[in-house]
């Protein structure tokens, strides 16, 4: 037969399932994994009778697509491997899957079936004293905890260490799992994964406010990664080791760190990274007061920025080398930064940012004594002095249309998700008109607080016509079955009728085919040939059993998540800067260095003003026992 991956054909006619199988694991050790799910896939289709073959096959393909970030297809897989380890009842095997599982559903941001999962995995491991699946499966608890409760501070605005109890309790059972993890790789002597232990206790310590803690954890990360030369460890470590210090205060101490961040980012030719040290150490450096060397590694970062296409990056960048130009009294150079992160804010739809470089330019314009019409002479005669590399690396004109109108005019508006899809799908141009004409066209006050409903029943009148039944209709079904009806029947008589009996014993045997349908069988997982040789072992078709109390718990556990499938998601949070550090780091640091951070903001009374603040910060407050 042949098959073809990757754009390469290949003939398995000799090849047996066994063989594909050790390919495509020979191709994943060595990084392949796209041509190792592809020899993966040929060997599934190919088929085998071998139990145990078939399940690595699946565990390993899960893998493969995992790396490769098809989530949805290592899900697929992670769970047939699930069901063919409990038919054939190889516990370890059922563990390591439930421990797959666990991982893939963390990263679609399932934590709670997550940890379910990960604590199967535990409970087999413990049960058949399977200690480095113990130590694994301690750790991937964690892990997801860990994420659930990162991803739950970024939704806040608390100071570190401030965070709502809930969020609280996540990330310390994250760091009780990551303890038993590490006294168990202890035991096990495993340096590596200590390594791993003591850098997730760090993070989780540092989103708990526990700044002293966290930078204890990143020294024996940071000491274990120099041990096994491991030089992306180290980099994290020092960058880790430099917000936590940034957070005490100790700002000189910090710059050290990040320069070493950047030294390793560089090294390893990790652009993103290399732009995250830079704009760290621009911002630190600004804390310092020490505004050239701040506006060195901005530019830096901009530069970076802009070679990797990060708009939310380059408007980050040029909103701090405004403020630490109007720091140096370079007034004209901070405008032109300043309406730089306007047009950007704009762009890519960040009101909030929109609104402070509006307030800048404002006032920079304000304090320099100029009209609209001077900005675009103020821009051309800033270019001319060679004072910052050229923006227009790539065409922007494409978007230009798209955000001049944003603060003026919207789309018409449209409750239907489909009807700008189909215009475009048409060829249509899509209607551009202002609010005030769109209410006027209802004969309405914009004021009005009525006019919403109006402009909704206006254009939803249709749709929610096609929501109602025919009355004529209807009423003439009513009169037939009135006249067909005897007059003195009793409407609840209709409940124990014999009609009604046979309507529900159609809907019973009607549904039993969907529930059968959800069901787990053996004989739908791809690549399994079912023969008299593993007939016997296939316990699942061979000898139903009824489901136990554990069972009945973990499939409540696991759809009590499909009724939270259908409420309202929360609203986007926007574009994610990859050039950029996590958005609660420096968010965190504005406020609580608030005093001195405010020094940099466009306050211009006069070109004189007097800048200069040499008290020391006041270190943050936090639990760091």
């Amino acid at each position: 037969r042949s098959f073809l991956w990757s754009g390469l054909p290949f003939y398995v006619m000799e090849a047996s399932c066994l063989e594909l199988a050790l390919e495509g694991e020979r191709l994943c050790k060595v990084g392949d994994f796209k041509g190792g799910a592809a020899f993966f896939e040929a060997a599934v289709e190919l088929g085998t009778e071998d139990l145990k073959t078939l399940s690595a096959i699946y565990s390993q393909l899960g893998n493969a697509y995992f790396y490769l970030k098809e989530y949805a297809k290592a899900l697929e897989y992670h769970r047939h491997d699930l069901t063919l380890a409990r038919t054939i009842g190889d516990r370890i095997g059922e563990g390591k899957a439930s421990g797959n599982l666990g991982n893939t559903l963390k990263v679609l941001g399932r934590y709670d079936e997550a940890v379910m999962f990960c604590q199967r995995h535990l409970d087999i491991s413990r049960e058949q004293g399977d200690k480095v699946g113990e130590a694994r499966a301690l750790y991937n608890i964690g892990n997801v905890l860990h994420a659930k409760g990162k991803q739950q501070v970024w939704g806040c605005t608390q100071d570190p260490g401030d965070l709502s109890p809930d969020v609280r309790d996540t990330l310390q059972r994250a760091t009780q799992f990551y303890e038993m993890n590490l006294s168990l790789v202890k035991e096990l002597g495993d340096k590596a994964a200590q390594g791993r232990a003591f850098g997730n206790l760090g993070n989780t310590h540092y989103l708990l406010g526990n700044f002293v803690e966290a930078i204890k954890f990143h020294r024996e990360r940071l000491s274990i990664a120099k041990e096994f030369g491991d030089k992306a460890a180290e980099r994290r470590a020092y960058s880790n080791l430099g917000n936590a210090l940034i957070f005490l205060g100790q700002f000189h101490t910090a710059t050290e760190y990040y320069r070493k961040t950047l030294q390793l980012s560089h090294q390893l030719k990790d652009q993103v990274m290399e732009a995250q040290a830079c704009y760290s150490l621009g911002n630190t450096y600004t804390l310092l007061q020490e505004y050239d060397r701040a506006i060195d590694y901005h530019l830096k970062h901009l530069l970076i920025a802009q070679e990797l296409s990060d708009r939310v990056g380059e408007g980050r960048a040029c909103w701090s080398l405004g403020n630490a130009y109007v720091s140096l009294g370079n007034h004209r150079q901070a405008l032109h930064y300043s309406r730089k992160h306007l047009e950007i804010s704009r762009e890519i739809g960040d009101r909030n940012g929109e609104l402070t470089a509006r307030m800048n330019v404002e006032q920079l314009m304000a304090a320099l004594g100029m009209t609209e019409g001077d900005l675009s002479s103020c821009g051309s005669e800033f270019e001319a002095q060679g004072a910052r590399p050229k923006f227009n690396k790539r065409s922007s004109t494409g978007n230009v249309d798209l955000w001049k109108y944003t603060s003026e005019k919207v789309t018409q508006p449209c409750l239907c998700p489909a009807c700008l899809i189909c215009l475009q799908q048409a060829g249509s141009p899509l209607p551009i008109m202002s609010v005030t004409e769109i209410l006027g066209n209802i004969g309405r006050d914009p004021s009005d607080e009525d006019c919403f409903f109006d402009l909704l029943s206006k254009f939803q009148s249709s749709r929610m016509d096609d929501q109602r039944c025919n009355l004529n209709e209807q009423q003439k079904w009513e009169k037939r079955q009135a006249a067909t009806a005897p007059l003195s029947q009793d409407p609840c008589s209709l409940i124990s009728s014999p009609q009604t009996e046979e309507f529900f014993d159609l809907i019973a045997s009607s549904q039993s085919r969907r529930l059968d349908d959800q069901r787990a069988s053996v004989g739908n997982l791809p690549g399994l040939r079912i023969t008299q040789n593993n007939l016997g072992h296939l316990r699942g078709e061979a000898d139903p059993q009824e489901p136990s109390d554990d069972f009945f718990n973990m499939l409540i556990k696991c759809q009590s998540s499909r009724i939270d499938d259908q409420r309202c998601s929360p609203p986007d949070p926007g574009p994610r800067a990859p050039t950029v550090p996590d958005e609660d780091f420096f968010s965190l640091i504005q406020r609580v260095q608030a005093k001195r951070m405010d020094e940099q903001r466009v306050f211009l009374p006069s070109d004189e003003q007097d800048e200069t603040n040499s008290d020391p910060a006041t270190p943050p407050s936090g639990d760091s026992s």
